[in-house]
């Protein structure tokens, strides 16, 4: 069996891990002072899973997020990502990574103002240069029906409420068929009623495209959405919990 990669057999799918994290530490450096952000960090995420990374502030949430992102590289010990060592690769390296594997959710939607929706899902495959416009125009229409929001596609973000935004913001991390998609804070933007139909819209597209789903997040509604919750306190992962299997019992 290739190195860094994980497989079974489950209710007849093939489950693959994606990422997996070995004796991981993150050390931030100003001067003379050192700061610990995580600590012997050991984790594996496979295909289809809907987890949610939560702890107090400072605990280690975003600095995980980011190095599982691949926005960082972590000080000690291996990121592995769909076979691929991190710490081996480049600036442009990285960032091909990233466009290939991963997408990305923000909690400030990060939508290009003088873009429509449509202009703003359309981006991220532009750059990519593997498609043409029948195919983009074929894919973002699809998608957007998907999520309720093919009426106001040509509309700019600020003609759109902060839930409409944070689902374009889905659509374009979705639009590239990543393994995994990060989310640090998703809900924070919104109301609590939004915040749980932009969830449900999430955990329905991660069962029916089979695509992990990562959260950090403080906000109680996101814990009880994942499947897997992971507590960090202090840097280290102190619970791991398979909260479908919780419910069960």
């Amino acid at each position: 069996m290739a190195e860094g990669i994980f497989l079974i057999l489950k209710n007849y799918e093939l489950i693959m891990e994606i990422i997996r994290l070995e004796k991981v530490e993150k050390i931030y450096r100003s001067g003379k002072t050192e700061q610990k952000a995580l600590e012997g960090i050991d984790l594996s995420i496979t295909t289809g899973e809907f987890i949610s990374i939560a702890g107090p502030s400072g605990s280690g949430k975003t600095t995980l997020l980011n190095l599982i992102g691949c926005l960082d590289k972590p000080t000690a010990g291996e990121v592995i990502v769909d076979e691929v060592r991190v710490k081996n690769l480049d600036h442009n390296q990285l960032a091909d990574l990233r466009s290939q594997k991963i997408g990305f959710i923000f909690q400030t939607f990060n939508l290009i103002p003088v873009l429509t929706a449509y202009e703003n899902v359309e981006f991220p495959l532009l750059l990519r240069h593997n498609t043409n416009a029948e195919e983009r125009n074929k894919m973002i229409t699809g998608i957007f029906a998907e999520v309720g929001l093919a009426e106001y596609m040509h509309r700019r973000p600020t003609e759109l409420s902060g839930g409409q935004q944070q689902r374009v913001a889905v659509v374009r991390a979705l639009i590239k068929k990543p393994k995994l998609i990060l989310a640090d804070e998703p809900t924070a933007n919104l109301d609590s009623g939004t915040g749980k139909a932009i969830l449900q819209i999430m955990k329905e597209l991660n069962k029916k495209n089979n695509i992990s789903f990562v959260f950090s997040t403080h906000d109680r509604m996101v814990m009880d959405f994942a499947s897997r919750l992971i507590i960090l306190k202090d840097g280290k992962i102190i619970k791991d919990i398979n909260q479908d299997n919780s419910r069960k019992n």
